[in-house]
């Protein structure tokens, strides 16, 4: 199964099915440059997963947006968390020159094409989390790829969010 198919049945990003390819802690192989993630181990995984650890109740608040990678920032009465790494949350992956310019690309463990992945960079320009309402919030930007819209790319942001506070 692909990364993606193995995030959803195991409920984490499909940056932690990588980080878990990687480091062997299920058995996966790359083929044609993807992963090719093992059903057996990857169900082994959830199982041990599950009984190391109760679900717990996902707490949107200063201290649980900060640990996931959060920016508290605090003004004129204001009080925000905002998120710069909120492209790894959504599942969009770059690799980079040194000129800066991308080299390759995913969207949720799919290979999209470098202009798509600027598109899809810049369709949303900031996140945050507002301490007044305690909702997150997202500036759109001007962009929208063919590869997933701006409410596509904000979802799979705030999915990626909740996930992250539930593994804390």
């Amino acid at each position: 199964m692909n990364t993606t198919t193995a995030a959803g049945t195991a409920k984490v990003t499909v940056a932690t099915i990588r980080d878990w390819a990687r480091r062997g802690i299920i058995a996966a192989t790359k083929v044609a440059g993807r992963w090719v993630i093992d059903t057996t181990s990857l169900a082994r995984r959830i199982a041990i997963g599950a009984m190391k650890r109760p679900a717990h109740k996902v707490i949107y608040s200063v201290a649980t947006m900060t640990a996931i990678g959060g920016n508290r920032w605090q003004r004129n009465g204001m009080d925000r968390v905002y998120f710069n790494n909120w492209a790894e949350l959504a599942g969009i992956e770059t690799t980079r020159y040194n000129t800066g310019n991308i080299s390759s690309a995913s969207y949720q463990g799919e290979g999209v094409s470098n202009s798509q992945a600027y598109k899809l960079l810049g369709c949303i320009d900031k996140v945050w989390f507002d301490t007044a309402d305690g909702k997150l919030h997202a500036r759109y930007g001007y962009d929208e790829s063919r590869a997933a819209s701006r409410e596509e790319v904000w979802d799979a942001v705030a999915a990626g969010i909740r996930t992250a506070i539930a593994a804390l």
